[in-house]
């Protein structure tokens, strides 16, 4: 048998069909590779997405109605500035992680900071905790550190979702693009393994 590698006269030559059925089963490993990627992106992308709408689905928010929109005022429930993020959900249930972006930094941020007046939580409760206990305003300002707590909690769950969605969005672009890839690579494989077959077998490189 001969050997796929020659010396002569101090240099190594390999056969230049060795070499092309090296690079054409690099080529293969490398669509079988990009194929599970693939598969596995879209694994991802499905298990987010439905773990992501269910989990929203339980929490029964619905958006605001089309009518409520018609009439946002300032100082409502609607206000102008959440028409560009909101409207376009009206009447609609809060199912997935752009609703729920839009939901929680364009609905309950904007009551939070109407409500608190510009505070957070922490500086909401070490208000109330400066008032004389049992006093009017001590009951007053902990009725308002209850509700940004709630709305402050619901946001954080409502961002938490979008945060997973969106990284079910990022594994299906990269399953898209991993599947493109594959498809240039088998082609790419193909013809190697075409060409392969028209090398002559004593051609040197």
């Amino acid at each position: 048998m001969q050997s796929s590698v020659r010396h002569n006269a101090g240099e190594t030559h390999m056969e230049r069909k060795t070499f092309d059925a090296i690079l054409t089963s690099v080529g293969a490993v490398l669509t079988l590779f990009l194929l599970v990627a693939g598969v596995l992106g879209l694994w991802a992308y499905s298990f987010t997405n439905t773990n992501v709408h269910n989990q929203l689905a339980e929490q029964q928010i619905v958006f605001p109605s089309q009518a409520a929109f018609a009439a946002a005022k300032p100082g409502t429930e609607i206000t102008p500035g959440m028409l560009p993020y909101l409207q376009k959900y009206a009447g609609q249930p809060l199912t997935t992680g752009a609703q729920a972006e839009a939901y929680a930094d364009h609905f309950i941020a904007v009551h939070l900071q109407e409500i608190g007046g510009g505070l957070t939580y922490a500086q909401l409760s070490a208000k109330a905790m400066a008032q004389p206990k049992g006093s009017a305003a001590y009951t007053a300002d902990e009725a308002v550190v209850q509700t940004v707590f709630q709305g402050t909690t619901l946001r954080g769950l409502l961002l938490e979702a979008y945060a997973f969605w969106k990284m079910g969005q990022i594994a299906l672009w990269a399953a898209i693009a991993c599947f493109v890839a594959a498809a240039v690579m088998l082609v790419l494989t193909i013809l190697g393994f075409v060409h392969l077959r028209r090398v002559p077998a004593e051609a040197r490189i």
